[in-house]
């Protein structure tokens, strides 16, 4: 990757466009940036940044921070576009944020999306690729190999981080590495082991409780009366070794002692089965035998009462053969009562009819009143034509009210809209200056934004600084205190060590053993050995103390970095709330706060002022337009008025013709219809009454020669012979009930074994059912002893094949189990297998580490003189850390290795670039030998001499081999005349300016 041109606009501290020309500074190889605090260094790197991966390094990227240069002019959009070559192809990227811009039309500010721009150059000039951000990314980044992390720690090598990192437990490399190298694919082969650890551990346990299950169902099944006093269950725990053989053994101990209780109770069922058979076949002919002399006697008594019924049945049998042939005169006399009823309804229907007939017609007959009815139905239908036409005389009434009424309506509209119109002028005047006040308060209100929410920032920072102010005080207190009782601490312990110092050879003689040598003086002989002292201080009163005094040490270290962060934030919170007290902060955010309120209410109206004077000036445009409509309307209403008051006079006079002395057409038509309904009534009754009395001789006849025919005198004694059906069938079925029970009777005589049982002593169902009853009962137990015994012999066999089952199907899980949970255990470090402790992530870091260490040596053996080697080191950490990951450095003019912690800052600038150095190289590899040919190297030359100063720049301008440029950012005024070109950013009140210079020329 080479960079050739970046431009910016109102991009930072730059508010005028800006271009910097890297092919002209990569000439020299080397090139110096450099530039007061705060002109903008660091911002020309992150524009680089941000025009290859669309945001800034990650610590400037802070929420809420805007990329825009506050000096630069409202209507210049922020922009960096960056030239470059990556991959063999020339590539233009041009990015703009997101950002405020003045809106075109009105006032105040519209906010832009963020844009973005892919170009590339190819033999017809520039080709567009893209303008989405997605795409862009993607393709930068498959481009250059690497993410953005990578770049910023790989292309603008920041010292001050890798100075952090050569003084950083194992922990903080692991994080920075694994950030750089992307170890979370071996990270995520840990969780994976160790989730499938966890998830066939669970299958494990899930298969061990549900034979745990099993075996309590066999339990249930076996019964409390099972003999297995002597081998209870088995209580293991999910898990066990041992479970599977100990359910084995008791599954079948279980089933034999079912086994011999099954056949014991099968023979006591077999012995009882006999007892209850013959107690049954007694009981029954005790009951058949009770059921004969019962029968006998009940035949006696009902042979008996139906010689007593012989008059009875006579009676019935004469009654029966009247009601049969009184059935055959029954429909004739039914015909004849209805033909009378009819006949003497249709006679009072004549004479109420002819009753309501006027005088003239009371004797008329059938063909008299038709005609009647045709003449008065011929004048009903004149009377239907009038109709209409009085309806259209009652519409025109109707229609001259409405005209009235709209003539009234239309004078008072037009009244109201002259006296509006009239105040027109002053009415749009005032709306007006309503729109213009409005107007005014917004604008106000927007100034007023701008410069509350500063304010605001400074209040809240001002607030922070106090409170902070007090914790300081605090923290010191409690630091004072920490400090003199780690003093104390420290001087009990040292007290204590010089007193067990003093009694040592006490300590001592309490391991000599007669003819063991002394480890002091060799002798086998021990006649006098010392004596601990009164008050003799152990070795385990010194550990207590010299514990107490550790203790007390970190709990001053802890309060000594809390005293460093409260000021060094507090530092950060005076800075940002500037000199001014929190009094006068909070006095004036809230000058402001009421200011912008009452002016953002005031700017509240401003759309409503408008939409008045705008429905104002359409409703004078409407009212004007409708007072000359109104005219027109009211001449064409004079001319209907009168041309509907000569219509209603011609229908008047044809109406009046018609309606004769009633009032209305109607009421006429009301007094013919009734009329005709009269006389159609009258002439239908007539005709009804005629019918009927031919229907009632008819009937007579019919009824008198029915009686004839069914042996009947008379018609009256027919009548009397005819019964109703229920009686009748009530009848037949006494006869029937008597003629049934002669024929049971004989057949009950004709019974031998009936005679027979009578003539036997009386039998006793009772006590034969009771005996019976017991037996059953026996039986009933015993066949449930049985049918227990067999089910529960059933259900063990069917538990035990399901128990076996489960306990082979558990074998291949425990063998997945043990076979996961080794390979979880080495990848995670805990295994004994893996004998440094270190997960699977720190090797593969360690190994990346390793190959960072070598390619870094090649570079600081240079800068140091060879003296000094970074060499890696795989010594298992201590306690709980991390192992694999130590850093440590050689000194070749002594042959020791030390922490590279111990390096004073010119050790400490040498090694760290060496190692970002080297960590550049390993990452591009890692990225598939992306060629790098554009570094920047960010600070830190200032710790050196001028000898180091020498070796570092050979070093740096070894690297610009192959026509690669490196980049230095620093304020080492040494640096200006060692670096000939070099790129200046120039500080001024405006925004900063680039400057490029070379040996040759200088140029604004």
């Amino acid at each position: 990757m080479r960079l050739h041109r970046l431009r910016v606009t109102a991009f930072g501290p730059f508010a005028e466009p800006q271009e910097i020309d890297f092919d002209a500074l990569s000439g020299a190889g080397i090139f110096l940036l450099h530039g007061p605090t705060g002109a903008g260094k660091t911002s020309v790197l992150d524009a680089v940044c941000y025009a290859l991966y669309g945001s800034v390094p990650g610590s400037r990227q802070a929420p809420g921070t805007s990329l825009r240069s506050d000096h630069s002019a409202p209507d210049t959009p922020t922009e960096v576009t960056l030239d470059l070559t990556a991959g063999g192809r020339r590539l233009e990227i041009t990015r703009r944020p997101e950002q405020d811009r003045p809106k075109k039309r009105g006032t105040g500010t519209t906010k832009d999306k963020a844009q973005s721009w892919l170009r590339e150059r190819t033999g017809e000039g520039w080709e567009a690729l893209s303008r989405s951000h997605q795409e862009i990314g993607e393709e930068i980044e498959q481009l250059l190999g690497m993410s953005r992390e990578q770049f910023c720690q790989v292309v603008l090598l920041p010292q001050g981080e890798f100075a952090r990192f050569l003084r950083a437990d194992e922990g903080a490399r692991g994080r920075l590495l694994g950030r750089l190298f992307d170890t979370r694919r071996f990270a995520a082969v840990e969780a994976l082991l160790a989730e499938r650890r966890r998830a066939a551990e669970a299958k494990v346990r899930a298969g061990d409780e549900k034979v745990l299950g099993t075996a309590q169902r066999l339990a249930q099944a076996a019964g409390h009366g099972a003999d297995l006093r002597d081998w209870p269950m088995p209580r293991h725990q999910p898990g066990d070794p041992g479970l599977a053989e100990a359910v084995r053994a008791w599954a079948a101990l279980a089933r034999c002692s079912a086994r011999e209780r099954r056949t014991v109770a099968e023979y006591a069922l077999a012995a009882v089965e006999g007892r209850e058979a013959a107690a049954r076949r007694a009981a029954e002919e005790a009951r058949e035998l009770d059921r004969l002399q019962r029968r006998h006697t009940e035949t006696a008594r009902r042979a008996a009462l139906l010689a007593e019924a012989a008059p009875d049945r006579d009676r019935v049998r004469d009654l029966l053969d009247r009601a049969r042939r009184g059935a055959l005169v029954a429909p004739a006399l039914e015909m004849r009562g209805a033909a009378y009823a009819a006949h003497l309804t249709a006679a009072h229907a004549e004479t109420a009819a002819r009753a309501q007939l006027p005088p003239a017609l009371a004797e008329a007959g059938t063909e008299q009143l038709g005609s009647v009815e045709q003449r008065l139905r011929e004048e009903l239908g004149a009377v239907g034509a009038a109709h209409r036409a009085e309806q259209r005389s009652a519409e025109i009434g109707r229609e001259r009210a409405t005209l009235e009424r709209e003539a009234r309506a239309a004078e008072e509209q037009h009244q109201e809209s002259a006296e509006w119109l009239a105040r027109w002028e002053d009415t749009r005047a005032e709306l007006a200056e309503r729109v213009e006040a409005a107007q005014q308060a917004a604008t106000l209100g927007e100034q007023l934004a701008g410069k509350l929410e500063p304010a605001r920032m400074h209040l809240t920072a001002a607030r922070r600084r106090d409170g902070l102010d007090a914790e300081a005080e605090v923290t010191s207190g409690e630091l004072l205190r920490v400090r003199e009782e780690s003093a104390a601490a420290r001087e009990r312990w040292l007290e204590l060590k010089e007193a067990r110092l003093r009694g040592i050879a006490a300590e001592l003689a309490e391991a000599l053993e007669e003819g063991v040598p002394c480890t002091v003086c060799g002798s086998q002989r021990h006649p006098d050995p010392a004596r601990p002292a009164p008050g003799h201080v152990d070795r385990a009163a010194e550990d207590a103390a010299h514990a107490r005094f550790e203790e007390a040490e970190e709990r001053r270290a802890a309060v000594e970095r809390k005293l460093a962060a409260v000021q060094e934030a507090r530092a950060e919170a005076a800075a940002a709330a500037g000199e001014a007290t929190t009094a006068e902060l909070l006095e004036l955010t809230a000058d402001l706060s009421s200011r912008h309120a009452a002016a953002h209410a005031a700017a509240a109206g401003l759309h409503a002022a408008r939409e008045r004077l705008a429905r104002a000036e359409r409703e004078h445009a409407a009212r004007s337009s409708d007072r000359l409509d109104a005219e027109r309307r009211a001449a064409a209403r004079t001319s209907r008025r009168e041309a509907l008051d000569r219509e209603q006079a011609s229908l008047e006079a044809e109406l009046a013709l018609v309606r004769g002395d009633a009032p209305t057409v109607a009421a006429r038509a009301r007094i013919l219809e009734d009329r005709i309904r009269m006389v159609t009534g009258a002439a239908h009754a007539l005709r009804r009454a005629e019918t009927t009395a031919a229907r009632l001789k008819e009937a007579d006849d019919q009824l008198a020669d029915a009686a004839f025919k069914a042996g009947f005198d008379t018609i009256d004694a027919a009548a009397d012979a005819v019964l109703p059906e229920y009686e009748r069938t009530a009848l037949q079925h006494r006869s029937d009930a008597w003629q049934a029970e002669e024929a049971m009777l004989a057949d009950r005589h004709a019974e031998t074994d009936t005679a027979a049982a009578a003539a036997l002593p009386p039998a006793d169902p009772q006590t034969a059912q009771a005996h019976a009853d017991r037996a059953a009962a026996t039986l009933r137990t015993a066949g449930s002893a049985y049918d227990a015994a067999r089910v529960r012999c059933a259900e063990l066999d069917r538990l035990s094949r399901q128990a076996e089952q489960e306990l082979r199907a558990m074998g291949p899980l425990r063998e997945e189990y043990d076979r996961v949970a080794r390979l979880a255990g080495l990848t995670a470090g805990t295994s004994a297998d893996n004998e440094r402790k270190m997960r699977l992530e720190a090797y593969v870091l360690a190994a990346r580490l390793e190959q960072v260490a070598a390619a870094a040596t090649v570079r600081l053996l240079r800068m140091s003189g060879g003296r000094y080697t970074l060499v890696h080191s795989d010594a298992k950490a201590s306690g709980r850390g991390r192992s694999g990951l130590g850093l440590h450095v050689v000194d070749a003019w002594t042959g020791s290795e030390r922490d590279t912690a111990t390096l004073s800052g010119g050790e400490t600038f040498f090694a760290s670039l060496a190692l970002a150095l080297g960590l550049a190289d390993v990452v591009t590899d890692e990225a598939g030998g992306m060629r790098l040919d554009t570094l920047f190297i960010d600070e830190g030359f200032g710790s050196l001499d001028d000898q180091a100063l020498d070796e570092v720049l050979d070093v740096l301008d070894s690297l610009r081999e192959r026509d690669r440029s490196v980049g230095i950012v620093s304020h080492v005024a040494d640096l200006r005349t060692r670096v000939q070109a070099q790129l200046e950013i120039v500080k001024q009140r405006g925004g900063s300016l680039v400057r490029h210079r070379t040996a040759a020329a200088l140029t604004d």
